[in-house]
């Protein structure tokens, strides 16, 4: 749909669809957000790529020098994304979302230069308030690692609201699939006629000239409101009927139910490993004043064996560590597609097929930014040991002999090289004491969430498409 025109005098822009800028955003922030997750697995490989299964440096990296080399470019590479992370989150997208909120009737450049004023507001003010709530190091790589950090936190509040859902009501929603079309259409059917049966009662009150009570005319708006809503809902029940997908989704059930039992069991998994990674913390870390931190394991963690025991057949362990990123990614886009986008108890935007407005696709986008920031913790946290130092072994020196052994906090300094994910994580241990509670309450989310989902119904084959609010000039918008 494109904007409507004045003749000539129509500039460049207007050319463009009323949604482009916003779809080219949400494009390249989540291109960068799955970057910037897959550096992880690249971070642990090239450390791991050092060593020798016999334990020994391979020739390559038998110099300090070369291997502090190696370890600096991870390093930039992480300042470098993460430096666009914050240009999108503080920048591009408020500047996108400011833009889409000026008045349609305003010139171009007015809109661009309202939305550029609102964007320095929203630094000033955001700025002033990490400074008055902490106090950020002066420095310039420090300073950046501070604001990558306190935007983290923000992620771990996303991660706790809508990834916990997500991990929840997406392998249930796939194990219990939707309603019959048939079935909701006749229920549909059978509901039109009882609100029309109701309107005619009430409109046979005024038959006679007399006209109708403030309650009854109330009464009267109210059902035939609800009388439009249940006539575009049939409409769009129909069109689900005709439409292929709906075929093919009953055709794939089987395959849905399978990967909605493993998801669940992904789920499971991910809960008892960060359950055992928190109590280990609880057990064996010197507590609060050192951020929880423990180098190595000293409790048995699921994943982080699982992923020591793919070690020797490369590359089981970073396909393995991939693949929880991008699920990571996924329950976090299912659990805000499920909620909406919630301001504490206030509901800003619902996510919505092909009805989501551009505000709501940018706050989307900014939300899965923050919340892959907070991902390499979590990572951390699910497999603390393999985040520390991935396959590497090192040469003990036992009783005149020398024994392989996996890198962990006991070995020589100079023998196993840490991930620049780790160091980045724990630069400030006040983080790592947030992170460590927020965990809990993740665990917590999660339980809840896994109870109402299993509480709830099926959803309707067309969920999402038709609601209240809506105009019936969006059932022409769908249809074409």
């Amino acid at each position: 749909m494109s904007l409507p025109g004045n003749g000539s005098q129509n500039s460049g822009l207007m050319c463009f669809p009323i949604h482009s800028v916003s779809t080219i955003t949400a494009i390249c922030a989540l291109a960068i957000a799955l970057i910037t997750t897959a550096l992880l697995p690249v971070d642990i490989f090239l450390v791991s790529f050092m060593k020798n299964p016999n334990g020994t440096y391979k020739v390559w990296a038998e110099s300090n020098e070369t291997r502090g080399q190696i370890e600096d470019t991870v390093l930039y590479g992480y300042y470098t994304l993460y430096s666009i992370i914050l240009f999108c989150v503080f920048l591009w997208i408020p500047f996108v979302y400011f833009y889409y909120e000026e008045k349609d009737d305003q010139t171009k450049c007015s809109q661009v230069g309202n939305a550029l004023k609102y964007t320095v507001g929203f630094v000033i003010v955001f700025s002033n308030a990490l400074s008055l709530s902490l106090s950020p190091p002066a420095d310039g790589l420090p300073a950046l690692s501070f604001s990558i950090s306190s935007l983290t936190l923000i992620g771990m509040l996303a991660v706790i609201t809508y990834t916990a859902y997500g991990m929840s009501v997406l392998p249930l929603n796939l194990i219990k699939g939707t309603r019959s079309v048939a079935y909701e259409l006749l229920e549909n059917t059978d509901e039109i006629e009882d609100v029309e049966q109701q309107i005619e009662k009430l409109k046979a009150k005024c038959k006679d000239g007399r006209p109708l009570s403030s309650r009854d005319r109330r009464s009267l708006q109210t059902l035939e409101g609800k009388l439009q809503v249940l006539q575009r809902r049939g409409r769009h029940l129909e069109i689900a009927e005709r439409n292929c997908c709906t075929k093919v989704g009953s055709a794939l059930r089987p395959f849905k139910i399978m990967l909605g039992v493993f998801f669940i069991i992904v789920a499971l998994v991910f809960i008892v490993s960060l359950f055992i990674s928190n109590l280990d913390k609880a057990l064996h870390s010197a507590g609060i004043s050192s951020g929880f931190i423990i180098f190595g394991t000293n409790l048995t963690n699921p994943l982080n064996e699982l992923l020591l025991v793919l070690q020797p057949v490369f590359p089981l362990d970073y396909i393995l560590i991939t693949v929880i990123t991008v699920y990571f990614v996924l329950t976090s886009m299912a659990g805000i597609r499920n909620m909406g986008i919630w301001f504490f108890w206030i509901r800003l935007y619902k996510i919505r097929p092909k009805k989501t407005r551009p505000q709501a696709l940018l706050f989307l986008c900014m939300i899965l930014l923050l919340i892959v920031l907070h991902t390499s913790y979590v990572i951390y946290s699910l497999a603390p040991q393999y985040v520390m130092y991935g396959s590497q072994k090192y040469l003990a020196e036992t009783t005149g002999n020398f024994t392989t052994r996996v890198c962990d906090a006991d070995a020589p300094q100079d023998q196993c090289v840490v991930t620049r994910s780790y160091l980045f994580l724990h630069k400030f241990w006040f983080f790592s004491t947030i992170y460590y509670f927020g965990n809990w309450v993740f665990i917590g989310v999660f339980l809840v969430g896994l109870v109402v989902s299993c509480c709830r119904g099926k959803k309707s084959v067309i969920e999402g498409e038709v609601e209240a609010d809506d105009s019936d000039m969006s059932d022409d918008e769908y249809v074409h």
